[in-house]
């Protein structure tokens, strides 16, 4: 299991009160869910499973084939300022990173970054309106 986590909990941390802990945890935990789910629709999108599966080119996200992949990507919230998202199946890895026989078909990088203003701007929101 590989894990992509945020370094947000020692500064929100200090907001304090049980509310607005609540609050910016939603909005860490949307963020996360935004990421699985822009890793996942890479995977899935145009992939064709079965017999006619043709495998992605390096540096393009893997093309769906059993679902394993991207069914098992998941965002969990370990912690009230600790969002988590992991990918689990067993050669999700070498995929995202790649291995000295294959070049690397990255998905959860590229999802990071597509969706990182978006989950910079909801904490955001999340964290003013705590404060009022």
């Amino acid at each position: 299991m590989v894990k992509v986590t945020g370094g947000f909990s020692s500064k929100l941390g200090r907001i304090g009160g049980p509310e607005k802990v609540s609050r910016i945890g939603q909005a860490l935990f949307v963020g996360g869910n935004l990421v699985q789910t822009e890793a996942q629709v890479s995977i899935t999108s145009g992939a064709v499973s079965g017999k006619n599966h043709v495998p992605s080119a390096p540096g393009q996200p893997p093309n769906n084939d059993t679902g394993v992949l991207a069914n098992n990507i998941e965002t969990i919230q370990e912690r009230p300022l600790k969002v988590v998202v992991s990918y689990n199946a067993p050669y999700s890895a070498a995929l995202e990173l790649g291995t000295s026989k294959m070049e690397a078909r990255p998905f959860m990088g590229p999802a990071i970054q597509s969706k990182k203003d978006e989950v910079i701007a909801i904490i955001a929101r999340a964290t003013a309106e705590s404060m009022k």
